[in-house]
């Protein structure tokens, strides 16, 4: 009956400077898996642990891995600096944001306890530089950390202590399955690990039997994602394809979603014909590209964070969508170049304050269904998931309601009444941009962004400098046009907008950098980011399943 009391980082035997640490990042009390796992962590225990995204589970393995460090400098023998923790995760992004948070709660202790990232962008020889000073927790990729190994710039076999594998479902994913049981061979006999995952399935199973000694498993019972008083989960049944399109038109143009939101495709090439679609009607948006490099996406994610689009078009086909064990890195459905195989977003990305997550396209695993949702309602904040089905999916969305709904046989997504006839008048608007967005016009899309990659890029700037004929051929190379923008479909007339929702319409601005403020208080005038209407008396909104 005593564990029905909440347990507080205050009793949880932490250094105070830790302890300082948690209360300026504002925690008053530890998340559930954070008052699970850090007790036992601390006992010396391995531990696999379940817990959804966005419930704390990169500060349930920091906070103790720091504790542990911090109490064998202050108690233990005086022995030669070492690295004593390693931290692997599936992506370059990952690794910036868990060094980030380490950091954060090292911030009296940064004398202490160093961190290094190994997965950024610097060459190798800035990174064995690093190495050389031996940091007390690395943080990095398999592959990245493999290769460290095998050119001895890192040596763990006599120093290791702590291994934390963060995301771990996903790490045969990404074809990481070879690297890390080369890497294990490189480890001691003897260490803690801490394998952390928002899902439970084959691939977790192996890494448990190849890296865990005894662990207590938390399975924690929770729902995988926020109950629905928090996030809103609804579908909206498609005909065809062109009532897709349709249908985001109308609900970005009109305004129907407020707030930042999130546009999840299944491919690349679909990413930036959404984006070219929508630059039609003057809706600005940006694509988070894989093979773009890390600098460049974080600089997007940034950009969103800070206000200056409401809306980024991702995919996580290459990562979640039919898991390959290891053999084919780098190829998404059809052949799509995946780009750079440690880049990802579905799962652990820090977006900032999203309202509303869009499937656009279907997620191709329930488990990517679970990690996309995990971008909205983080935290308390509240969020709206919103998936377009079409009537041949509708088996395949059945499945992830049954993995969704466990035990509890009551729907989750409920049914989002919209009636696309009241948006009839805008459809041969969508057909005009859909013509307009044709292969060639996204070919040359991405090729104006790699091009404006290569201009800007720091790496070639001494190459340009040797060769300037180069750049300004580059320069002066054909002008690259996406697509023709027709101006008059950025404009929505009155007699297009259903008499329902002329009071409800704000027309579209071109955004501006926002101070703090105003950004604060239009997060808070957005709360709700599926707007709903009434039509001839009745309230469009989604409805609950009748019982």
């Amino acid at each position: 009956m005593a564990d029905s009391e909440a347990v507080g980082f205050e009793h949880m035997g932490l250094d105070p400077r830790l302890l300082q640490a948690v209360t300026d990042l504002g925690w008053s009390r530890p998340t559930l898996i954070q008052e699970k796992a850090i007790p036992l962590a601390l006992e010396g225990k391995d531990l696999l642990a379940r817990a959804r995204t966005g419930s704390g589970k990169t500060a349930a393995y920091a906070i103790p891995m720091l504790q542990l460090l911090l109490h064998r400098k202050a108690t233990g023998p005086v022995v030669e600096q070492a690295v004593r923790g390693l931290v692997l995760v599936p992506t370059k992004e990952l690794a910036r944001q868990a060094q980030c948070m380490i950091q954060q709660l090292a911030t009296y202790c940064a004398r202490d306890v160093r961190v290094a990232n190994v997965s950024a962008v610097e060459d190798s020889a800035s990174q064995r530089a690093v190495l050389m000073e031996k940091p007390d927790v690395i943080v990095g990729t398999p592959s990245r950390i493999l290769s460290h190994l095998q050119q001895d710039s890192l040596k763990l076999r006599d120093s290791l202590e702590l291994l934390v594998m963060d995301e771990a479902d996903l790490l045969f994913s990404f074809g990481f399955e070879e690297e890390l049981k080369s890497l294990l061979c490189h480890l001691p006999r003897i260490y803690q690990a801490f394998l952390m995952s928002a899902t439970f399935n084959e691939d977790v199973q192996a890494l448990k039997e190849l890296v865990l000694h005894n662990p207590v498993t938390l399975k924690l019972q929770e729902s995988q994602l926020p109950g629905p008083d928090q996030l809103q989960q609804f579908q909206v049944v498609c005909e065809t394809e062109e009532d897709k399109f349709l249908l985001l038109y109308t609900l970005l143009k009109l305004s129907l979603i407020r707030g930042k939101s999130l546009l999840f495709v299944n491919t690349l090439e679909r990413s930036y014909r959404l984006r070219l679609f929508l630059e039609q009607f003057s809706i600005p948006t940006c694509v988070l590209n894989g093979e773009l490099p890390l600098r460049s996406r974080c600089h997007i994610i940034s950009q969103f964070n800070q206000g200056f689009y409401d809306c980024v078009i991702a995919t996580d086909a290459e990562v979640l969508g039919a898991p390959v064990k290891g053999k084919r890195r780098g190829r998404g459905p059809k052949g799509d170049k995946a780009s750079d195989p440690e880049a990802g977003v579905a799962r652990g990305i820090d977006f900032h304050h999203v309202s509303a997550v869009l499937n656009f396209d279907l997620p191709p695993t329930p488990e990517a269904y679970i990690h996309r949702a995990g971008r909205t309602a983080r935290a308390n904040n509240p969020g709206v998931v919103l998936t377009f089905v079409l009537p041949t999916e509708q088996s395949h969305l059945g499945k992830i309601e049954e993995l969704l709904s466990g035990e509890n046989r009551g729907p989750i997504l409920l049914p989002y009444q919209f009636q696309m006839e009241e948006i009839e008048g805008f459809r041969y608007r969508c057909r005009d941009a859909m013509r307009s967005v044709t292969k060639q016009a996204i070919r040359e899309a991405r090729l104006k962004e790699i091009k404006e990659e290569l201009l800007h890029s720091e790496k070639l700037k001494t190459y340009f400098e040797d060769n300037p004929r180069d750049l300004q051929l580059l320069r002066h190379d054909l002008p690259l046009h996406p697509a023709v923008v027709k101006p008059h479909l950025g404009h929505v007339p009155d007699y297009l907008v259903p008499p329902a929702l002329r009071g409800l319409v704000r027309p579209h601005k071109k955004r501006k950098k926002l101070s703090s403020s105003c950004r604060k208080a239009k997060r808070v005038k957005s709360q709700n980011p599926l707007h709903s209407f009434k039509h001839k008396g009745k309230k469009f909104r989604p409805a609950a399943k009748s019982s």
